[in-house]
């Protein structure tokens, strides 16, 4: 929960000077990214902006204290306050950031950007006390925050310290408007207007003016001098000089002296107690205090102006000025040591009684009192953990002595947990295991459901280290004991389950298993999980060939996504590579690389190694498109990310394929026998993940012409393909055979494996597969065509397959084009008939297209010209050629191509 009066606007104090010659400057605030406040304490600034932002619309505020160094703690309120100023514009940032579902501030920015973007009135943010910030990546993000927000969005900083944001590149591009000490030091007509207004009998202007001068206008002294004149006999002059020269620093003498000892003892108690809260109401003062007029108290010490500040309009919460609650702070720890661990025990049961956990676990640990801490972390530790508030519980837990810890398993199990959520995962297994044995130790019982729950998570850590075997045994211990009421093991252990029946190939296994983790984890409200068993889902449909069910399936989790705020997650990006790899696979490039260059934007904030399988995906569209020069370019990228980290094999395989791909169009030996010396061979093939990668090495073997040691890869990834019904890595391996054949000059085989893959394509909806093979490819099918040897659907595939390979991969020759035909005519051994009797660049584009194995109808289409214009320029060119039907006008093709060294 997010506490209201951190939000609030200040509400401006009675007798407040109105300081017209700042709020004139403030009043230009819109025209630049940055309004930069910057004073030491007590100069005034919050009430200045206050004052300004009085007259504001479109205005949130966000009031820092020390807790708001947790990254996300800062960014839920700076959400909340966008969302105050623009009306809850930006719902889908907000519940981004109340579940902690983005990768890095920035990448949550960038979102709140997008959003912002259909805003167009002046928008501020004003963010006071900035100097209490220290955490590097919060700084950070605002740097990115201040590069990129939009025009209309005004950013104000109320700070004691020059932040570390770029200021001077916001100078000198003239982006910031600056108040600094200089202009916030008050005027001579100022402070006889702030002493009128404070004291019975009015000073002359020259004694006032006097006043001023001797503190340099600074408006806390002002405050100081006014409070020692009302209080006591002592004149104003006297005070000024012991405050001349002062700065907040050596206040304390003057507070205790002039303000703390001068009221009475209740009222200095009041102070001090009061003085462990940040901020204050009625509740939380009654539960200090033991008074029942809380509320009242507050406004009283308002009206005696004792440095404390209404903080919403409401008038319910309150806060001490920074300097006096600082210096009541320091005094409480001196005057009240032995009462101080009760006072924080009771501001901690306030919170709590108010709904604040995270606010009663900080009084918590001021207070040391582990009973405590343990008690609320028992009560509210899971749903913190499920907000992401993991350091604040890493902070508790290891408050707490280790033997009291583990008396409470379930705190025990949380500590894991945060490790495994964290990507410590060496972690976690020393952690479950030192908790037993001191459990065990302690005599303490570990029934069956509490190991249970560990071996869930243990079953999660063994899979994400490619540990199957011993997955599945944990999980399903796991499975046999806990009861229904441990739902979030139960979705672990389930999924894993599926995950362990997925690797083995055991797809039917599988598919339930991942559909009933869905279920659960959507009943459970557990979206992460629901989200990958999904992503589980569609893996394991298209291996089995459902490629349009896997595709629903993805259409499943994108709504999932958008439902639920999960753009900013890592599997965001695996679902868009999964519909990328998809749409490849049906020759849909330009929607396949839409969604890996999405799937990039997701990674914009992680670290570039996460970026190589969408990489490798952006080189497989230009590898099928025959755009070699474009896909080189992503190559260079996927190598460089290669030789600067390391990578989980089944990333390993995905990168691979694209890499030995670009081998083969290129001709690259030299790269593809340096790679196959230095790859892993894995072990048996039996899932899709493994059968990639023996692909890859039969690709690399059949280019090198190791066809025998590739032929004996291929015949045992088939068998295992069928034997497992991995219908879609069957479908490649046939492709794979088929090339095996053809270069080994065993057409029959070739033309065998290849009617094969084509009939499985019709599950598949394979396109792009047999499209990358090119030249080869294309005379195969161009033979079955015309051999009339397909079947009808099959046909079909084959033309539109012919039609790929013809636009994308053999333009340079099959379209005769200008330059091509240039060079033939003039060279030595061109027929005579066609040197005497030459085609027309219309003709010879036709011919190009009659030996790729188009159609009458798909010529026209192709030229979009009508299809009797199309016989024309048919009959025209079998005259000029000395040819009578089709297939002597494709030998004559052929052999034109070979005389001028193309390969048919």
């Amino acid at each position: 929960m997010l506490i209201p009066s951190k939000l609030s606007r200040p509400v401006r104090l009675q007798n407040t000077v109105i300081r017209d010659r700042l709020l004139s400057k403030l009043s230009s605030a819109a025209n630049y990214r940055l309004t930069l406040v910057n004073c030491p304490a007590g100069y005034g600034k919050t009430t200045l902006v206050a004052q300004w932002a009085a007259g504001q619309s479109d205005l949130g505020w966000y009031s820092l204290d020390e807790s708001d160094n947790q990254p996300e703690r800062f960014i839920s309120y700076l959400v909340a306050a966008i969302q105050q100023a623009t009306g809850g514009h930006c719902s889908k940032s907000e519940a981004l950031s109340q579940k902690h579902q983005y990768a890095t501030m920035s990448a949550l920015f960038a979102q709140l950007f997008v959003e912002l973007s259909e805003w167009h009135r002046p928008l501020y943010l004003v963010i006071d006390d900035y100097h209490l910030i220290t955490n590097d990546s919060i700084h950070e993000a605002m740097r990115f925050f201040l590069r990129h927000q939009p025009e209309n969005l005004t950013l104000i900083l109320l700070s004691r310290t020059l932040p570390p944001l770029g200021i001077a590149n916001l100078r000198v591009r003239d982006q910031l408007l600056e108040l600094s000490m200089r202009q916030l030091a008050f005027t001579h007509q100022e402070a006889k207007q702030f002493f009128d207004c404070r004291l019975a009998s009015p000073l002359e202007q020259g004694d006032s003016s006097r006043l001023c001068d001797e503190v340099e206008g600074w408006a806390t002294a002002l405050q100081l001098i006014a409070l020692s004149a009302r209080q006591s006999t002592s004149c104003a002059q006297q005070s000024a000089k012991r405050l001349s020269g002062l700065n907040a620093s050596h206040l304390s003498d003057y507070l205790v002296d002039e303000v703390l000892d001068r009221v009475d003892p209740a009222s200095r108690q009041f102070l001090l107690r009061c003085s462990v809260l940040r901020s204050m109401n009625d509740a939380l003062i009654v539960r200090l205090t033991g008074e029942d007029n809380g509320q009242q108290r507050l406004e009283e010490l308002e009206r005696q102006g004792l440095f404390i500040h209404r903080m919403d309009d409401t008038g319910e919460w309150f806060c001490f000025h920074p300097l006096f609650a600082s210096f009541l702070r320091q005094r409480c720890q001196w005057e009240l040591a032995i009462e101080l661990p009760a006072i924080h025990r009771s501001a901690s049961e306030g919170w709590l009684a108010l709904g604040y956990p995270a606010e009663a676990i900080h009084h918590a640990l001021a207070a040391g009192d582990v009973e405590m801490l343990r008690d609320i972390l028992l009560q509210h530790a899971w749903a913190l953990f499920n907000h992401s508030e993991l350091a604040l519980l890493e902070e508790c837990l290891n408050a707490l002595p280790y033997p009291r810890l583990v008396q409470n398993p379930k705190l025990a199990l949380l500590q894991a947990w945060l490790a495994q959520s964290q990507h410590r995962y060496a972690e976690v297994n020393t952690q479950l295991d030192r908790a037993e044995q001191a459990m065990r130790a302690q005599q303490l019982t570990i029934d069956k459901t509490l190991s249970a729950e560990f071996d869930a998570l243990r079953a999660q850590v063994a899979i994400t280290a490619g540990k199957p075997d011993e997955a599945e045994r944990l999980a399903t211990d796991a499975l046999k004991y806990l009861p229904l009421s441990s739902y979030f093991s139960r979705i672990v252990a389930t999924s894993v389950t599926g995950e362990v029946h997925h690797c083995k190939g055991e797809l039917a296994r599988a598919l339930p298993m991942m559909q009933q983790t869905e279920q659960m984890a959507r009943r459970h409200e557990s979206y992460h999980y629901a989200l990958w068993a999904l992503l589980q889902q569609s893996e394991i449909l298209i291996a089995q060939g459902f490629l349009q069910a896997a595709y629903e399936t993805q259409d499943k989790a994108f709504e999932l996504v958008q439902e639920q705020h999960l753009e900013q997650l890592p599997m965001h990006e695996f679902l868009l590579r999964l519909r990328s790899q998809l749409l490849w696979s049906w020759s849909r490039l330009d929607e396949a690389e839409d969604a890996a260059k999405k799937g990039l934007e997701v990674l914009a904030n992680y670290q570039p190694q996460y970026q190589l399988q969408c990489l490798a995906m952006l080189a497989k569209c230009s590898l099928a498109r025959g755009d070699l020069d474009n896909a080189n370019r992503h190559m260079q990228r996927c190598e460089s990310l290669l030789h600067s980290g390391s990578y989980h094999r089944d990333w390993l395989t995905n990168a691979d394929k694209a890499r030995v791909i670009y081998w083969q169009m290129t001709g690259d030996k030299a790269a593809a026998a340096n790679w196959l010396r230095h790859t892993e061979k894995p072990g048996m093939a039996d899932n899709h993940f493994l059968q990639g990668q023996w692909r890859n090495i039969a690709r690399a073997q059949i280019l090198l012409g190791q066809y025998s040691e590739a032929e004996v890869v291929l015949d045992e990834l088939n068998e295992n393909a069928r034997r497992f019904r991995l219908y879609s890595d069957l479908n490649r391996n046939l492709l794979l055979s088929n090339l095996l054949y053809w270069q080994t000059e065993r057409k029959v085989e070739a033309q065998k494996a290849l009617i094969e893959a084509l009939s499985l394509a019709n599950r598949t909806g394979f396109i792009s597969h047999f499209v990358i093979e090119g030249e080869a490819m294309a005379q195969q099918l161009r033979q079955l065509i015309q051999l009339n040897a397909l079947h009808e659907l099959d046909q079909h595939r084959a033309q539109r397959i012919l039609r790929d390979v013809n636009q994308h991969h053999r333009h340079k020759f099959a379209h005769f084009d200008e330059s091509f035909v240039d060079k033939l005519l003039t060279h030595p051994q061109v027929p005579e008939l066609i040197r005497t009797s030459p085609l027309t660049q219309r003709e010879w584009q036709v011919l190009g297209l009659i030996y790729s194995g188009y159609s009458n109808d798909q010529i026209a289409s192709e030229l979009d010209v009508a299809a009797t214009t199309i016989k024309t320029h048919i009959r025209n060119l079998y005259q000029k050629l000395g040819v009578t039907h089709r297939q002597e006008a494709v030998q004559q093709a052929q052999k034109l191509m070979q005389m001028m060294g193309y390969s048919a």
